[in-house]
Formats: C-alpha cells, structure tokens, sequence
C-alpha cells in the first residue's frame, strides 16, 4: 500500500480558491490573518504548508469554516489520486 502525503500544492490551491471566490487579495487576507504577506505567497503557490494555527487564522480572516477548506482539500486529494 502506498502511503499519500498532503500536497503542499494542493493546500495552496484550496487556500487560494476560497480567497478568490470572497474576492479578497493576498494581501488583504495576509493583514487580516496577522501573517505575511510573502509567507501566503508560498502557501498558495504550494511552497510551503501553512501550520493548522496558519491555516485557522487564514480561514477566520475569511470567515469560512476550516472543515470546508479542509473539505476542498480532501476533494482535491482524490481527484488527484485518481488521475495516477
């Protein structure tokens, strides 16, 4: 059995659909989050995995829920798996 690892590419590109589907900037939400704003950069580019702390304040500075980021990236996962 092959063990899956969360893509660092795949958190970034679920982060980034919910800051685009809200309409917000990076840098909007970077300031909001207290985070910054290089540091979001990387995360939604895949370059870095934000923290579950990151990834919490991320969501609040967008008042979604982390269990429908987490949803999408759950979804993003299997899709992904399934394209092997």
């Amino acid at each position: 059995m092959q063990e899956e690892f969360l893509s660092a590419k795949v958190v970034g590109q679920a982060s980034a659909f919910f800051r685009k589907r809200k309409g917000m900037s990076q840098e909007v939400r970077s300031g909001l989050a207290d985070i910054g704003s290089t540091h979001l950069s990387a995360s939604e580019r895949g370059e870095r995995k934000p923290t579950l702390e990151t990834l919490y304040r991320l969501c609040l500075a967008m008042d979604v829920k982390m269990s429908a980021v987490a949803a999408e990236i759950e979804r993003r996962m299997e899709e992904t798996a399934g394209c092997r």
